[in-house]
């Protein structure tokens, strides 16, 4: 009999009681999380799920990876088509070899493995309290493809650098690849304030061009819970090695109510779309240029 796994289950409740808000160990977790994205955008709880739950996990992600949609292709770091008016050194002409594959969130269950944690009581507070953000702007990502996903990718060029869609991604890493798949990341270089309004075009050519010396390498392990700021931190999942799938969870919220992935995106990394896709096309907070 397959019996399916709670929430409480899965998450390390003992380390990480996020069911206990306002208690001595939960507000502990805050101050660290919290001073870790001031820092550099990027916060890692270690061993946030149980190893029973990242077990369950991974047997849910193995069982529809073949429902994942699997693309090579050559992208930029905004997921934009070429642009013939920049000049050719510009960061939006450089483009880069992807291999890669998205389950989409369609294909998991409310009463799957994942969707325990992602629905967990206490669960969206918590994220967003360790964020910090305003309960009136702090929504979950409103994507039926896109809300919570599985990144699976074998031996190949991984994911080149990018910018996230949505400001805040947390990510489950379930398993790892028989070698690299490192996350490596320029802290915070897209903000207010920054050259070229808020896109910083100089410091990402620096990044592509491998001569940045604000590039974090990091190795997450299975059972991690990782909050990061990807809307404005470059990102990208380094080159695997080996036959095992490197599998990473992707759950993501939003500033504003309703936003979901733009059109061209959605099609990128998922291979299709879906009409809300259009009707919500635009519904940003900023003016960047993905």
């Amino acid at each position: 009999m397959n019996v399916k796994m709670r929430g409480q289950d899965m998450i390390d409740l003992a380390r990480y009681p996020i069911d206990q808000p306002g208690s001595s160990l939960y507000n502990d977790v805050l101050d660290q999380v919290r001073a870790d994205l001031v820092r550099d955008g990027c916060a890692v709880l270690r061993g946030f799920l149980t190893p029973q739950g990242v077990a369950s996990a991974v047997k849910e992600a193995d069982n529809v990876a073949d429902q994942g949609y699997r693309s090579y292709s050559r992208t930029n770091v905004y997921f934009s088509q070429d642009d013939e008016s920049l000049p050719e050194t510009h960061p939006a002409r450089q483009f880069f070899d992807r291999s890669n594959a998205f389950i989409p969130a369609d294909n998991f269950a409310q009463d799957g493995s994942l969707r325990q944690v992602h629905n967990f009581p206490g669960f969206d507070d918590f994220i967003g309290d360790c964020l910090g953000e305003p309960v009136d702007a702090f929504f979950r990502y409103d994507d039926p493809l896109a809300d919570l996903i599985v990144n699976t990718a074998a031996e190949g060029p991984g994911f080149p650098w990018h910018f996230d869609t949505n400001n805040f991604t947390v990510t489950l890493a379930l398993q790892n690849a028989d070698a690299g798949g490192e996350f490596e990341y320029a802290p915070m270089i897209r903000h207010v304030g920054a050259p070229d309004g808020g896109e910083n075009f100089a410091a990402v050519s620096d990044v592509l061009n491998g001569t940045s010396d604000k590039v974090v390498s990091l190795v997450l392990q299975p059972g991690d819970l990782q909050l990061f700021r990807g809307r404005n931190s470059l990102h990208r999942v380094a080159p695997l090695k080996g036959t095992r799938a490197r599998h990473v969870a992707i759950m993501s919220w939003v500033e504003r109510e309703g936003m979901c992935g733009s059109p061209e995106r959605t099609r990128q990394l998922y291979g299709r779309v879906l009409p809300i896709h259009w009707e919500r096309a635009g519904l940003r907070a900023d003016e960047w240029l993905d």
